[in-house]
């Protein structure tokens, strides 16, 4: 069985893909991997291969599907399909770049929760009756990794080149999934790789936004159990 590799996204670890985890590892290996250490998605996915069994299915939601994406670049050849979960193959647009910086800064300052808590993690979410637990592991998330790795992982998001072209020349089975009110990452941004990528699916999570894999678990568990079968 081909061992699954899970990449988490700005400020996640393992804890974004538990449910999946917890149902996919009982007939695969499953690896999460980290994405902590560096401030380039050429290092980040880098780093990943470095540890990454020989072949695998990649799975990547966020930033984890930017470095998904570098990984396409580096070693197309390792993955045997891919997995797309509410991301950007785009550069970061000059508007969104000019807001790491203040944010950086205050990280720098000791402000961490409140760029968590009051700029980013209110933009992941769809109201529903578990955004309040999902907001609060976020929070956890964000709080263990600490403020080095916000600032690695603004710059990395900052200075990401445009993965378009890579995109085309992918050519395994490939799943785009996103949650339909996602408002970070479009449903268009993902019809895009949809019509970028030769052998791609696309499926929309009704009643979640940019964390499908915590907002409706047992939908994206099922996608991601129909990608790794089909």
């Amino acid at each position: 069985m081909t061992p699954l590799v899970l990449l988490p996204g700005t400020m996640c670890d393992g804890r974004l893909y538990w449910p999946q985890v917890a149902a996919l590892g009982l007939s695969r290996a499953v690896h999460l991997a980290p994405m902590t250490d560096h401030d380039t998605m050429a290092d980040l996915a880098a780093d990943v291969l470095r540890h990454a069994p020989q072949r695998f299915a990649l799975a990547g939601l966020s930033m984890g599907g930017i470095v998904a994406m570098e990984i396409m670049a580096q070693a197309p050849e390792r993955v045997e399909r891919l997995a797309l979960l509410d991301t950007n193959p785009r550069a970061e647009l000059p508007e969104i770049r000019a807001r790491r910086g203040p944010q950086i800064s205050k990280v720098q300052q000791g402000q961490l929760r409140s760029v968590m808590r009051d700029e980013m993690k209110p933009n992941y979410l769809v109201d529903g009756p578990n955004k309040q637990a999902v907001m609060e592991l976020c929070m956890q998330m964000a709080m263990d990794l600490g403020p080095d790795v916000f600032i690695r992982q603004s710059i990395a998001l900052r200075d990401r080149p445009d993965q378009q072209d890579v995109l085309c020349k992918i050519n395994v089975p490939t799943l785009v999934l996103c949650g339909r009110e996602d408002r970070l990452c479009p449903v268009e941004r993902h019809e895009l790789m949809l019509d970028l990528i030769p052998d791609a699916h696309l499926e929309i999570i009704d009643g979640a936004a940019h964390l499908p894999t915590l907002e409706k678990p047992n939908e994206t568990t099922a996608a991601l159990a129909r990608w790794l079968e089909a």
